[in-house]
């Protein structure tokens, strides 16, 4: 029983540290499920806080499962790459130490964007995050076939760690 009780103890103790957004200096990494009308694939993102309420960072992902549309994918229709810039405002809202909430723009290689997530974290290295994108700008206005993969609104749900 003893155990049983200071088991408890070290995890709620592990679970009231948890902190989502530390400022400047601080690294997220993610990786998780991306869902889009045309596939669904893996996504990863790292970002690094630059201030109080500002961080950057870079995404990448890849479609696994896509829809056949005309002929069969290239590597390049399915990949993406992004860099993006969030303001982390989770502590402005006053919600939890435990949950961060990011309106981000995005700069990447089918369209400027923009994407607003939040990270829910039990303990100060592991946490659950989602994330929804949409294009502003799309480098090719007439996109069909497979340059729509990346270019239309994309939702993400994973894992975050704190690095």
């Amino acid at each position: 029983m003893k155990r049983v009780i200071t088991l408890l103890l070290v995890l709620s103790a592990s679970f009231s540290n948890a902190q989502a957004f530390k400022g400047k200096g601080d690294k997220k990494f993610q990786v998780g499920a991306t869902m889009q009308e045309y596939g669904t694939g893996i996504a990863a993102t790292v970002d690094f806080g630059a201030g109080e309420n500002i961080s950057y960072g870079f995404t990448t992902s890849y479609l696994l499962n896509t829809t056949t549309i005309a002929g069969t994918p290239k590597f390049d229709d399915k990949f993406d790459v992004k860099a993006r810039f969030n303001a982390n405002i989770g502590n402005v809202l006053n919600i939890s130490d435990k949950l961060d909430v990011y309106p981000g723009l995005d700069l990447g290689l089918r369209n400027f964007g923009a994407h607003l997530g939040a990270r829910y974290f039990f303990t100060n290295g592991f946490g659950i995050y989602t994330e929804a994108g949409i294009p502003l700008a799309k480098y090719d206005s007439n996109a069909i076939g497979y340059e729509r993969f990346n270019n239309q609104f994309v939702f993400q749900i994973g894992a975050s760690f704190n690095l």
